[in-house]
């Protein structure tokens, strides 16, 4: 499998558009970006590629970066940066199968792929496959399976994708806070790739109006809020996943500019070989 980190960046991206804090001038200066978040996989073995989210920066990601368009798509919860970029299926795809969670959301009253279903009803190339979360479905000759995590209010998922001629793992934490459930840490352990969510350094907390969870023994928080790990709690989440390698993804430009590059942070553009 060939990853592409098409969009590593939160719900604004960085840089945030109209924002001169000193993060969002040094990734101008920089010329690097974090748009919102997605995921291209490419089957190498097959010649095709999955898409894991669906940024709304879709456009800019696949005009910028070396991919070819995706020939199945996974959504992993219905918030708009993960979603919204696929009303560009229009005219660009003649048939784009998307995979999605049937687990019904006690908030919305529905569930992912029921969304996505009534979202995109207007979109022919469209066509939603739902699953049950835990099951193994095959998208792009790929091992696909959607893992639940903790993402209030809404329900959303990590993924994991396998390749069953090689045995190669990913493995995507999905938005999330650090109570990720012991059967879903299981799913995902022992990935060759893991990205995880990590979307403010813990030291922010304070600036959160329900402040940091899940401290850990030094009473370092694990959570920001209640939706997104720290960067401490994804890296103490990915020491215990045991993968052998890790990137920090859905970052926002709040980090410190002499932190927000680096080595452990991803950037736009990132490909891997696993």
């Amino acid at each position: 499998m060939r990853v592409t980190l098409l969009g590593t960046g939160d719900t604004t991206g960085t840089p945030t558009p109209g924002c001169d804090c000193d993060t969002c001038q040094a990734a101008r200066e920089r010329g690097v970006e974090r748009t919102r978040f997605s995921v291209h996989v490419e089957n190498e073995r097959t010649g095709e590629s999955l898409l894991l989210d669906a940024s709304p920066d879709f456009r800019h990601q696949f005009l910028t970066q070396d991919v070819s368009l995706p020939n199945e798509v996974v959504i992993t919860h219905v918030h708009f940066d993960h979603l919204d970029g696929l009303g560009n299926a229009y005219r660009l795809v003649d048939s784009l199968p998307v995979h999605a969670a049937t687990e019904r959301d006690p908030e919305t009253g529905t569930s992912v792929a029921g969304t996505v279903r009534e979202k995109y009803d207007y979109l022919d190339p469209v066509t939603v496959h739902g699953h049950a979360p835990g099951e193994t479905f095959r998208a792009a000759g790929l091992d696909v399976t959607l893992v639940p995590v903790d993402h209030p209010p809404l329900v959303c998922y990590g993924v994991v994708v396998q390749d069953p001629e090689t045995g190669a793992k990913l493995s995507l934490t999905g938005d999330t806070s650090y109570d990720v459930p012991t059967k879903s840490r299981d799913a995902l352990r022992g990935a060759d790739l893991l990205l995880a969510d990590a979307i403010v350094p813990a030291a922010l907390c304070d600036h959160h109006p329900m402040g940091g969870r899940h401290e850990d023994g030094d009473g370092v928080p694990r959570t920001f809020g209640t939706k997104h790990m720290t960067r401490e709690g994804a890296l103490s989440l990915a020491d215990e996943l045991d993968a052998d390698e890790t990137r920090l993804v859905h970052v926002s430009h709040f980090y410190p500019e002499d932190e927000a590059f680096d080595d452990a942070l991803a950037i736009d553009g990132e490909t891997f070989d696993i």
